[in-house]
């Protein structure tokens, strides 16, 4: 029997920086357990360079980076989501669509790196930093033993992991 595939949305406004780094990040530290997507409420259309330079790091595809609606994951056809995590403080108290299969969900906040000011370098710092922290939660994010927990277990560990400090 194959192991099962989690699928995994980050949600985020604009979906140009944070979700995108979450969406990369899960997918190739995961190896293979995890498939991650990344939308948002009100997405900008485009994705932060910053965000790019960062996801280049690790090997996930640039290709399949692109800012999205977050209605493209409630639509009938789309892939059934295990876990949904907002990312970000506004899309944590917005209402979101009604998901199918009821998902577990969580809101794991990040300072949003897009609002940066200063310097390319300085910009680019605060992106490095971002992504550390998102990589750190991700970390014990994809080493939970999820085939041995049940779903009260599972929520509790996944909103545990939104609380640490990073």
């Amino acid at each position: 029997m194959s192991e099962k595939i989690y699928n995994v949305l980050f949600l985020c406004t604009g979906n140009s920086a944070r979700s995108i780094m979450a969406e990369a990040l899960v997918t190739t530290m995961g190896k293979g357990r995890f498939q991650g997507f990344s939308a948002g409420s009100f997405p900008g259309g485009t994705v932060n360079p910053y965000a790019t330079e960062q996801v280049k790091k690790t090997g996930y595809p640039l290709g399949h980076l692109r800012s999205k609606s977050w209605d493209e994951f409630a639509a009938p056809e789309a892939p059934k989501m295990d876990f949904i995590f907002t990312v970000c403080d506004n899309a944590a108290g917005e209402v979101c669509p009604i998901w199918p299969g009821h998902p577990q969900s969580a809101h794991w906040g990040f300072e949003d790196p897009a609002a940066a000011v200063g310097s390319d370098e300085e910009k680019r710092a605060v992106f490095e930093k971002v992504f550390r922290q998102i990589a750190a939660r991700m970390n014990t994010f994809v080493n939970l033993p999820l085939h041995m927990l049940e779903k009260n277990a599972i929520q509790k560990e996944v909103d545990n992991i939104g609380k640490t400090l990073v």
